[in-house]
């Protein structure tokens, strides 16, 4: 039987991604998001925000720490984890998203706001179809996200990554 364990969300940033890096030098960064949902209730207006831990591991992860800030609205596919922590007799559960591909959306000025064409995104190298090739990032299409199409390039993969390289 199949399975699938699949995130897709929209918000925006509730703090600047954390760059660090594990005890190999693989890089990774964290971050929430926030997601709000408008309803009405008993002929009410209401809104419920519901906040998401995020994980971005590799080449994205420099990217996202370089580039997101708080505030930014921003397009998460992942996956959900689940993880179990013990200390001290504490027993911790921890939910997180960990990041497939991301897209910034809104202008670079704007803190996040409205969508725009200014958006950029970027996939992992190892999800077939939209989320790149198995060499390395690639960026999403700049229309909205449900509108996948064709990569508009590739993300270098050296060390001497500059803004000009950035497709947006």
């Amino acid at each position: 039987m199949a399975s699938l364990n699949k995130v897709t969300l929209i918000g925006n940033l509730g703090r600047d991604p954390e760059l660090r890096y594990t005890s190999n030098q693989t890089p990774f960064a964290k971050f929430s998001i926030a997601t709000t949902e408008k309803f009405t209730s008993n002929g009410e207006q209401k809104e419920k925000t519901e906040w998401h831990n995020i994980v971005v591991w590799g080449k994205q992860a420099e990217i996202a720490q370089r580039y997101l800030k708080k505030g930014r609205q921003v397009y998460i596919e992942g996956r959900i984890e689940y993880r179990i922590s013990e200390h001290d007799g504490q027993t911790r559960h921890f939910t997180n998203i960990k990041v497939d591909r991301f897209l910034m959306l809104g202008s670079r000025s704007d803190g996040g706001g409205q969508q725009s064409r200014s958006g950029g995104g970027y996939g992992s190298g190892n999800q077939g179809g939209y989320g790149g090739n198995q060499q390395g990032s690639q960026p999403a299409q700049r229309d909205a996200p449900a509108n996948y199409g064709e990569p508009i390039g590739s993300v270098p993969e050296s060390d001497d990554f500059n803004d000009d390289d950035i497709p947006f």
